[in-house]
């Protein structure tokens, strides 16, 4: 696949989640397949530039090629300036994000709030493209709310203005992540612009993410939560979409070893007192639906020692490997992953 001129190991995106897609995240999604890990939202307020967050978002020191950053704003000239800020400190692909439905976001008419403004957002992804050499991609919503769908209409616009990739969330922004994501509308931008278009929304097995692709005909897929405590689905899509049959599952020896990795990747990306802290919600993920795992979790919550934390999860692991394998999830049954 290929964003302008730049070309990409696969069709399948990790999409950019506040609190989650941070440097030791990306990285692991894309050693287990992910041609692209989009970055955590960045403010394109230049008075934060220097703040501790901004700074940890957009750290892809070692990161693996290509690196796409994210920014979010609603000011045409400073959407601009964050752009040219990140592509002179390494971003290859600038993301812009249209497609939050968070309060907090939108109440700055930032995100998909955005959506209601076709002008502005005109005036953006002009300013923006113009900004920066490297390649531009905008993710959106379907519209503001179910009576108001105008994804067709904004993607013109992106196309127009030099946009290079769409990635399109199957829900509107009043939606939130309320009920199912929707196809129809991703399949009707793809067959009215040229650019590509990645889909996005409720894409959580390799089935999925066929069926997805073969129904909307969009050129990529874009994970979100379900690849929280489940970064190796990329390559179980991959594999799927090559061959037609599903990839072996994971040990629970591999999931030991993945967690371990990431949250020791954490300690050394955020100093472990901090990451102790954000590795509780990615221990949770890759425990969930296992056996005992609540009060496995309930416990860790207790723990702020590293060495304490490194010995609780390898101990939790240990008991399990009795059974062997990893069982997927089963969301309509809740029942226990591994018996």
């Amino acid at each position: 696949m290929k964003i302008g001129d730049l070309s990409i190991k696969n069709n399948l995106f990790l999409a950019p989640m506040a609190g989650v897609t941070d440097r030791p995240f990306r990285m692991l999604c894309k050693k287990l397949g992910a041609g692209v890990a989009v970055s955590e939202m960045v403010t394109s307020n230049s008075l934060l530039y220097g703040s501790e967050k901004t700074i940890q978002r957009a750290n892809h020191e070692g990161e693996v090629d290509p690196i796409s950053v994210q920014i979010a704003g609603a000011d045409p000239k400073m959407m601009g300036d964050a752009a040219r800020y990140n592509q002179d400190r390494g971003a290859q692909i600038i993301d812009i994000n249209m497609g939050c439905p968070a309060k907090k976001i939108c109440n700055v008419m930032a995100g998909s709030a955005l959506l209601k403004h076709e002008k502005l957002v005109e005036e953006i992804l002009n300013s923006v493209v113009s900004s920066v050499t490297i390649p531009v991609t905008l993710k959106i919503r379907t519209g503001w709310d179910r009576e108001n769908k105008n994804a067709i209409k904004i993607a013109k616009i992106a196309e127009n203005s030099g946009i290079k990739a769409l990635a399109i969330h199957g829900r509107t922004r009043a939606c939130l992540y309320h009920g199912h994501a929707e196809y129809d509308t991703i399949a009707e931008v793809k067959q009215n612009i040229k650019i590509p278009v990645i889909a996005n929304g409720d894409i959580t097995t390799p089935q999925k993410a066929k069926f997805v692709l073969n129904y909307t005909k969009a050129d990529g897929i874009m994970i979100g939560r379900a690849a929280q405590g489940r970064p190796w689905i990329f390559r179980e899509i991959d594999f799927y979409l090559k061959n037609n049959k599903e990839l072996e599952l994971p040990t629970i020896q591999e999931i030991q070893d993945t967690t371990i990795e990431h949250v020791n990747d954490l300690y050394n990306f955020y100093g472990e007192l901090k990451g102790v802290r954000i590795a509780r919600k990615h221990i949770s993920w890759y425990t969930k639906g296992l056996k005992n795992s609540a009060q496995f979790r309930f416990n860790m919550n207790q723990i702020e020692d590293v060495r304490k934390q490194q010995t609780a999860i390898n101990d939790y692991f240990e008991q399990l490997k009795v059974s062997g394998k990893f069982i997927p999830y089963d969301t309509e049954s809740k029942e226990p992953l591994v018996a």
